[in-house]
């Protein structure tokens, strides 16, 4: 077949969000490192006009799950690099970034599947609501699409250096004060408050280069308008982790 000279890619490209996020997880540490790595975390994605109308999400409810494509709007940079330290190999390996889902990417577009928690209006808003996310506050949603499981889900895939899910889940032990502090805070204000908590320090989410230490530092993880406060403790007996203070 005769070859035709390729097309020169667009030198930009406009993208207008659809929805902007209202998450649980305020900054980048302590969000889990892919979604679904807690059952317990929240957000409202905010539809913008002209997106807006009900009828754009008609049949979007007998979805259990979603494909969302976004921005890494706090890791947008000026220039791109060709490898990353991905955190899952100690940030000691080098790989290509189109080999990972570093958020350090050219276009700086991220892909998650999340939990589908229906669609509703209050206060004049339409709203997305959704769970088992990693999305940080302020992410701009660019697309919504419903998962598929007979055509998403393949058993068989294998990556290699990234086959399994992480398997190790620090101990967690909430001392006084956190107890507390979080038994006075409401339910409905703050759902499943003490899991989302035990999920994002369980999994250490210190930099790569700090994992697995014992330290006297002290780590602050914002969730809603929350300080959580907590420490990582290791006595030769046992690895944990202490949350101090919930406030």
């Amino acid at each position: 077949m005769p070859r035709h000279p390729s097309k020169p890619a667009a030198e930009a490209l406009t993208l207008t969000p659809v929805a902007v996020t209202r998450s649980c997880f305020q900054d980048k540490f302590g969000v889990p490192r892919q979604p679904g790595l807690t059952r317990h975390a929240r957000a409202d994605l905010i539809i913008q006009p002209p997106f807006d109308r009900e009828d754009a999400f008609r049949g979007l409810e007998t979805a259990s799950h979603l494909w969302l494509t976004f921005q890494f709007h706090e890791a947008v940079r000026a220039e791109w690099r060709p490898v990353v330290r991905p955190p899952r190999l100690g940030g000691n390996r080098k790989m290509g970034v189109f080999a990972s889902r570093s958020p350090f990417r050219p276009n700086s577009l991220g892909l998650s599947v999340v939990r589908n928690e229906g669609l509703i209006r209050r206060d004049g808003e339409l709203i997305l609501r959704i769970s088992d996310h990693d999305l940080i506050e302020g992410t701009p949603i660019l697309d919504i699409k419903p998962y598929l499981p007979f055509a998403d889900s393949v058993p068989e895939a294998t990556l290699g250096w990234a086959d399994s899910p992480p398997t190790e889940r620090l101990e967690v032990v909430f001392l006084p004060e956190a107890e507390t502090q979080i038994r006075q805070l409401s339910s409905e204000d703050y759902p499943e408050l003490r899991p989302l908590i035990e999920d994002v320090v369980a999994y250490d989410p210190r930099p790569s280069f700090r994992r697995g230490r014992d330290e006297e530092r002290i780590y602050g993880a914002h969730l809603y308008d929350l300080n959580v406060r907590f420490r990582f403790v290791n006595d030769h007996s046992r690895k944990r982790v202490e949350v101090l203070t919930v406030c």
